[in-house]
């Protein structure tokens, strides 16, 4: 299977598990809460330095490796999803407090448990493919920048 059919079965696989407009609400405030709490909380581990400017952490690799692997499956969605973990590792910089990443990643997951409890009434599409953990970040990006074709559109 080539990279660009892999990924638009991954999105169309998730899209199914996401079809309400309330549960893809839902999911764009938690999925950002959750990566935001993320990169806080591995933010605090470092492992070096960046030049004279800036920490290494644990934060930067595993943004790195999620930012190869999106960019292996589809360029400009890697792009695009290389520039919004760009802008929530800025943000959870400036915060620097892994407490506040703590409560943001918890609080993510409660909008994830309401989408799919409250609007979708179905499990989250994570617990039949641990790969959905890093498609629903994409999702997302190509819902709203709809650089693959739509997976599935929410109702």
């Amino acid at each position: 299977m080539t990279a660009a059919k892999r990924i638009d079965a991954l999105l169309a696989d998730y899209g199914s598990y996401h079809r309400t407009r309330g549960n893809v609400a839902c999911h764009a405030a938690g999925i950002s809460l959750i990566l935001f709490g993320a990169l806080s909380m591995l933010g605090a581990i470092r492992l070096g330095a960046l030049g004279s400017i800036s920490p290494l952490t644990v934060a930067d690799v595993v943004a790195g490796v999620m930012i190869l692997a999106y960019l292996a499956l589809d360029p400009p969605l890697g792009l695009a999803m290389a520039a919004e973990l760009a802008a929530l590792d800025l943000l959870a910089r400036a915060v620097d407090d892994w407490r506040v990443g703590l409560a943001a990643f918890a609080l993510g997951w409660v909008f994830q448990g309401i989408g799919h409890a409250v609007f979708e009434k179905n499990k989250p599409a994570f617990l039949k493919n641990l790969a959905h953990l890093l498609v629903g970040p994409a999702f997302l990006v190509n819902e709203l920048l709809r650089l693959r074709p739509v997976a599935a559109a929410a109702k």
